[in-house]
């Protein structure tokens, strides 16, 4: 159906998305690779990513009578790093709005005009049993890195991915090629070793997940190793030479929220719950909740804080949250051993 999917090409482009792509709709060319990751218990906390292997390795079994993976990319990179001088980082595709908001507004439009040409859809985006870059990569929407994250050759590393799985029978793209050669800049690049070898992560060792998906403590072994990160982590993103390929998004709701990037670290330790989920709305940050986002912020305090930071610190000692407690008593320690060096 080449004019169909010619008209479902444009629909997307039209809504923003910066590339379309379809990949058959059949078992993921890594299914027993992922089978065996979760066996081995590298997702973590990850408690989701272990349940229904089988409807996450095979979109049919989401969706019965699937025929197509339409995938999708969207730009995110903004372009130069906040101005704000707080000392500290966070990953780029949470410096402003949820993500989930905004892409799903678009995949309920195209799911709402496939319907209209007879399909029946399923849509995601990370949000669904499905191994997306798996299907990106056949779909030749760029291929899987050495990092296990997805690298596109006009986009570099700094796109979301979505996808519909449909019944609609369109012509798959052709499966994209591995440009990354010898290049292990990424792996090279990772704070906490978490790429233990090419393509094989890791999560447990891996900052974004500590600081977003781990509801615990954050392991004394990698806490210094976190530094000045307080949500997520993009070092072996920020790694990648495709990136000089990559340009600006033209989504506004991408750029850097003022309110969260003009204060300085201690400033987040005295929100309360309330202020916590006003300086965050509709953020991505906004789901760890107030105890594990000062967890975070506490490590980063004991990393590059000073003593003007240790009366906050010091008052969160007292925290009725255990994980606040125990992480500003680390980075009481952490400074008072640096400025006693």
């Amino acid at each position: 159906m080449p004019d169909l999917k010619s008209q479902l090409i444009t629909q997307a482009l039209a809504l923003g998305f910066a590339d379309c792509r379809i990949a058959e709709a059949k078992p993921a060319a890594h299914k027993a690779i992922f089978e065996q990751w979760v066996a081995d218990g590298k997702h973590g906390d990850m408690a989701w990513m272990a349940r229904n292997l089988e409807r996450r390795t095979d979109p049919r079994v989401v969706l019965p009578g699937a025929k197509s993976m339409v995938m999708l990319a969207l730009n995110y990179f903004q372009g130069e790093t906040p101005s704000g001088d707080g000392g500290y980082r966070i990953a780029r595709y949470a410096w402003n709005d949820d993500y989930h908001d905004l892409i799903e507004k678009k995949l309920k439009a195209l799911d709402a005009w496939m319907a209209e040409q007879g399909g029946t859809q399923r849509y995601y985006v990370d949000t669904g049993p499905v191994l997306e870059r798996d299907f990106a990569s056949d779909a030749g929407l760029g291929w899987g890195g050495k990092s296990t994250m997805q690298i596109h050759r006009r986009l570099g590393t700094w796109f979301f991915l979505a996808e519909l799985i449909t019944t609609l029978e369109l012509m798959p793209d052709t499966p994209a090629k591995d440009l990354c050669g010898k290049c292990t800049r990424c792996m090279d690049a990772c704070p906490t070793q978490a790429i233990t070898a090419p393509q094989q992560m890791d999560a447990r060792r891996c900052i974004s997940y500590l600081t977003i998906e781990s509801k615990g403590g954050i392991p004394v072994k990698f806490r210094r190793a976190m530094g000045d990160r307080i949500y997520g982590c993009d070092d072996c993103l920020t790694a990648c030479p495709w990136n000089k390929f990559a340009q600006v998004s033209h989504e506004a709701t991408f750029q850097a929220r003022e309110s969260v990037f003009n204060k300085r670290l201690r400033d987040f330790l005295t929100l309360t719950d309330e202020e916590f989920r006003m300086l965050f709305a509709k953020s991505p940050i906004k789901r760890i909740k107030r105890p594990a986002f000062l967890r975070n912020v506490c490590v980063a305090l004991g990393n590059t804080g000073n003593a003007e930071d240790l009366p906050a610190l010091e008052t969160l000692m007292q925290d009725e949250h255990p994980l606040i407690a125990e992480h500003a008593a680390w980075a009481v320690q952490e400074i008072q051993t640096r400025h006693r060096a």
